[in-house]
């Protein structure tokens, strides 16, 4: 039977999606106008219940529709689904960090914007010269130990960052991008490789562009979430220990999920 395009789904989804986005950019200090406030908190608190609820409509739908864009096989598979949950903290710290940082270097620290977007290198770098090193790593030991290893190193550049905010620009900026930057070397491949090592080869394909959609989820979660916590006093340092929460939480998600001897690499299953 040929494949049609989920329509209405993508509908649900997107509607969700959305609601939950704008309600997390709302977060923010009360408004001086108590009774303002109050209509504003209760909007909000609407909003997210409806974006909730528009998530688990999704999740129903997907299950009786002819042509759906997640099929339901793919959520019994627990390695994938493991690994899909884990992705979602995993972008979401980074997109919390990466949209912070820039204010910082530019509105507290007072850099040009080609210096700031030069601070950025050693996470570039870092992932750009490691990558490969670390997914052959993977192919010889498997890569549950490197994704949590990657998530938890992630997780403490977060926390550096956040406590060496008033510090120098290489203590406070290059030294934890660096450690960034490793510890995305360390997990991106193997992520990758797992992801599609755990459905079979006709859902590879399908695979791939389920955890690619989950990234970019988790990428708005974050930047929606960032913007709200932005607002406060101490935002800055309050988003980067958010981020390094929820990497922890990924961790503990792939921990939990995932089993050593489970987790085959790509090269394996090809060989």
């Amino acid at each position: 039977m040929p494949q049609r395009f989920d329509v209405f789904g993508a509908a649900i989804l997107t509607t969700a999606l959305g609601a939950l986005a704008w309600s997390l950019s709302q977060i923010g200090p009360a408004e001086p106008d108590a009774a303002a406030s109050s209509v504003s908190n209760g909007t909000i608190a609407v909003v997210v219940g409806l974006g909730c609820v528009g998530l688990g409509g999704y999740v129903m739908w997907e299950r009786t529709s002819r042509h759906p864009m997640t099929p339901p096989r793919l959520a019994e598979n627990q390695a994938f689904l493991g690994l899909n949950i884990a992705t979602l903290p995993l972008y979401t710290g980074l997109s919390i960090v990466l949209f912070q940082l820039p204010f910082d270097l530019i509105d507290r620290r007072g850099l040009p914007s080609t210096i700031a977007g030069m601070a950025f290198l050693p996470f570039t770098l870092g992932v750009g010269l490691l990558s490969r090193f670390f997914g052959g790593i993977a192919d010889s030991t498997g890569p549950r130990a490197l994704l949590i290893a990657g998530l938890i190193g992630a997780a403490a550049a977060y926390v550096w960052m956040g406590i060496a905010h008033q510090s120098g620009l290489i203590i406070g900026v290059i030294g934890p991008m660096a450690l960034l930057g490793i510890s995305f070397a360390v997990l991106v491949a193997p992520l990758t490789a797992s992801v599609m090592s755990s459905v079979e080869r006709e859902d590879e394909g399908l695979a791939s562009g389920v955890n690619n959609a989950a990234s970019r989820v988790a990428q708005l979660v974050g930047i929606s979430l960032a913007a709200g916590v932005a607002s406060f006093a101490s935002g800055y340092q309050a988003s980067l220990m958010i981020a390094a929460a929820v990497s922890l939480s990924g961790a503990l998600v792939v921990a939990m999920t995932s089993q050593p001897t489970a987790m085959k690499s790509s090269r394996s299953r090809q060989g």
